[in-house]
């Protein structure tokens, strides 16, 4: 199961939200570039970056950093969500040298797109879906939906995305430890790899996600945690290393 470290951009400097609020925010370093190279360095074999004011303009904004990671490690697997709303900024991350586009809110609110671009751009399409209590939630976090994260989550399986990020909203930036019961629920009802999000703690988070990762969890996004050192992340991913090795998972 891999760790991924996440980095977060807020007006090109590398941050991290308590629970989705763009006013809530606590800055790590003004060189996301240097951040990136800091978890490559400890062990990161992915990375996840973020574009918050990008989700809330619904278009890029941190897209020229996000492009200069991608040129300084061309080998490592990114992906980027935050304001991925049309083909056309799509095609410019891939060109640049991302991996996958994560399409959140307008996944909720446009489905058919989502279908459209695993068309067009087959392998390259996870949808992130954040949700509080089993129900989705969409533009920053701002709105709950009536929609169900399972019945969702099965029908953009059915379009081809290649995974579902998973953000349980009340526990994300909180460092309250991971809802397992809720991420495994959902892995266990699609075939898609899951990557979890949203509330790792430290080492015994890394520990129950690898009891659970024959489930269907790929990996698990941490931020918080890394930046406060509340986890280790070179010691996290050696222990799931460890962990899903002797457990043959």
């Amino acid at each position: 199961m891999l760790l991924i470290p996440a980095i977060d951009l807020k007006d090109g400097k590398c941050v991290r939200l308590r629970q989705g609020r763009m006013e809530d925010d606590t800055v790590f370093s003004e060189d996301p570039v240097a951040v990136a190279a800091h978890w490559v360095e400890q062990g990161a074999r992915r990375l996840h970056l973020v574009d918050l004011n990008g989700a809330f303009a619904g278009e890029p904004v941190n897209g020229d950093v996000v492009k200069e990671i991608a040129k300084k490690f061309p080998t490592l697997p990114i992906q980027i969500g935050g304001g991925i709303r049309t083909p056309e900024i799509i095609e410019a991350y891939l060109s640049a040298g991302v991996q996958w586009l994560i399409i959140g809110t307008k996944a909720v609110k446009e489905p058919e797109f989502v279908r459209d671009m695993c068309k067009q751009f087959a392998g390259h399409i996870i949808v992130g879906l954040d949700a509080k209590d089993g129900w989705v939630a969409t533009d920053g976090w701002a709105n709950v939906t009536d929609v169900n994260v399972i019945d969702l989550a099965r029908q953009f399986e059915g379009d081809g995305v290649s995974a579902i990020v998973y953000t349980d909203i009340s526990r994300d930036g909180m460092l309250q430890g991971v809802n397992v019961e809720a991420t495994v629920r959902l892995a266990e009802a699609i075939s898609i790899p899951v990557i979890a999000s949203g509330g790792i703690t430290d080492l015994n988070d890394v520990r129950a996600l690898c009891a659970v990762s024959k489930s269907g969890i790929e990996g698990a996004i941490t931020g918080r945690a890394i930046y406060e050192n509340t986890l280790n992340f070179a010691e996290g991913q050696t222990l799931s290393d460890q962990l899903v090795q002797s457990t043959g998972v």
